[in-house]
């Protein structure tokens, strides 16, 4: 679902080096395995699951350390994780089979398949076509309308009536923006057309015939799973379990858990153009749409000392790297982090997943893997994620401990502890409760369509408030209260990056 926040491979300037071809041959067969594990313990990851195939054949496929801290139950090659934003490309394939089959077309307007869609733009509403859903470029800011849609209990209907009410922030097609609500908008489309649900469709036209039969479409099915890991991340530096997010109501841009051992066959069908032997699963003419370029994302400093760019199919990220077109995407929720990466014209597939949202091994491994194949030189990405990643981290916990020692300190607010509370609404996400604390002058915070969170407030000074969230992957923030002549007139409300960049705000409406 989500990239991680950690996307390392734009942060890190690239170092200057001659490209080298080396003899690598050796560190899949008798390195990887010293290298993941003391990654697992670097990375504080309890569990991992890689797969790679080339030329049609399974070159690795194992389990790596355990399902759930503390437990003894060793992740297997069926193992279950979830996949996050890898479920787009699912997504995208079912809706480019529909166009091979003549059941819809992909530059058709989203309105002929859902009438009812609109945007805050009404121009761009009407204009919108089904690949403009597929490759981000309606105007919206990466993550934008996330935390009123991630985790929560809209349903599909009404994510893709608040997506219309959402404004946004470029011009229409001229800027890519990573819109989670928009790919559920172009998953509602298989029903239309179909008539079944997008998760049926998938198991029925992808799931079953590929063989993924452990593979399920849905969140809610995950913790029903005999065969599963547990989502894990990190809180104050301790590694914890996390519960399960349910994210049905964003099902077809990031619902799908999968293992290692399903995923091969999905990457092994997509190597050789949607084939399983001699029977044609998934036809040529969709895999091939998926893969053709709809919008430019950034340039991309390789640490080989290239320099490339990032595009966009249709569920894919698309690069150049080594004269070899890579198509890849990542995925991010609750506890989770992955990778899937084709390199068709060496037949090379690679998928990386694990149970922790606190790593960059998703991507440094990925990194490695094909540096090993393509016969570079080692250029180390694993521990160069390592070393940002600590300094980093040691910057970021910092800053938050000076944050709580401020609210030992037991400063009073400027107002009393009842002025703000009350209800607070804001357009787009709806409503939020305030109420005084158990302690103090602290306030509490209930979420309309979050409501197994709450946020506890703790006051730093003047209108500002220290706010933990029950949920770890909402993160830690600072709302302010907005006052005029005395009266609590609204609140900044801001989650972490993970979940969505944009601020909110609330204005009250009890006074």
């Amino acid at each position: 679902m989500k990239k991680l926040h950690l996307l390392l491979l734009y942060l890190i300037a690239a170092v200057t080096v001659n490209a080298q071809t080396v003899d690598r041959s050796k560190f899949i067969k008798d390195s990887l395995d010293i290298y993941i594990n003391k990654a697992l313990t670097n990375w504080r990851i309890p569990g991992a699951a890689v797969c790679i195939v080339k030329d049609g054949k399974i070159v690795l496929m194992k389990g790596y350390g355990i399902k759930e801290l503390g437990m003894p139950n060793k992740v297997d090659v069926n193992s279950l994780f979830m996949i996050g934003s890898n479920t787009k490309a699912f997504t995208a394939t079912a809706l480019a089979m529909l166009q091979a089959e003549k059941k819809l077309s992909l530059d058709e307007k989203v309105t002929k398949y859902i009438p009812e869609f609109k945007l805050e733009n009404k121009a761009a509403g009407e204009m919108a076509i089904v690949k403009d859903l597929l490759s981000h470029r309606l105007g919206f800011r990466t993550f934008q309308g996330d935390f009123t849609f991630y985790n929560t209990n809209l349903s599909r209907h009404d994510v893709i009536e608040k997506l219309g009410k959402m404004k946004a922030t470029y011009p229409f097609r001229t800027t890519w923006g990573y819109t989670n609500s928009a790919f559920l908008t172009a998953g509602e489309i298989i029903p239309r057309v179909t008539g079944k649900p997008w998760e049926v469709y998938l198991k029925e036209s992808i799931f079953a015939p590929l063989g993924m039969t452990n593979t399920l479409a849905l969140t809610a099915e995950m913790p029903k799973a005999l065969n599963r890991t547990v989502p894990h991340t990190l809180v104050d530096g301790r590694l914890t379990a996390i519960p399960y997010c349910n994210i049905d109501g964003l099902a077809p841009a990031g619902s799908i858990s999968s293992s290692v051992n399903d995923m091969s066959k999905w990457v092994m069908a997509l190597l050789d153009n949607g084939k399983v032997g001699n029977r044609q699963v998934i036809p040529a003419a969709a895999v091939a749409a998926t893969r053709q370029p709809q919008d430019y994302v950034s340039t991309v400093n390789y640490l080989n000392g290239d320099v490339g760019f990032e595009l966009y199919g249709l569920g894919w990220s698309l690069q150049d790297y080594c004269g070899r077109r890579l198509v890849m995407h990542t995925g991010g929720v609750n506890g989770y982090v992955s990778s899937v990466t084709l390199v068709p014209k060496e037949n090379l597939g690679i998928i990386i997943l694990t149970n922790t949202d606190q790593n960059a091994l998703y991507e440094a491994l990925r990194w490695d893997i094909i540096d090993a194949f393509f016969k570079n030189k080692n250029y180390h990405y694993n521990e160069t994620y390592l070393a940002y990643n600590k300094t980093n981290t040691t910057k970021e916990l910092a800053a938050d401990k000076k944050l709580r020692d401020s609210t030992l300190l037991n400063i009073k607010p400027e107002l009393s502890a009842s002025k703000y509370t009350g209800k607070y609404v804001n357009d787009l996400y709806g409503s939020l409760d305030i109420t005084q604390g158990e302690v103090g002058n602290d306030l509490e915070i209930r979420f309309e369509h979050h409501p197994k969170m709450f946020a506890r407030l703790q006051p730093l000074g003047g209108n500002r408030f220290y706010v933990t969230f029950s949920d770890p992957v909402y993160g830690k923030a600072i709302f302010p209260f907005a006052v005029k002549d005395g009266k609590v007139t609204g609140i900044r409300v801001k989650v972490a990056d993970f979940v969505e960049y944009n601020a909110y705000d609330f204005r009250k409406v009890d006074k």
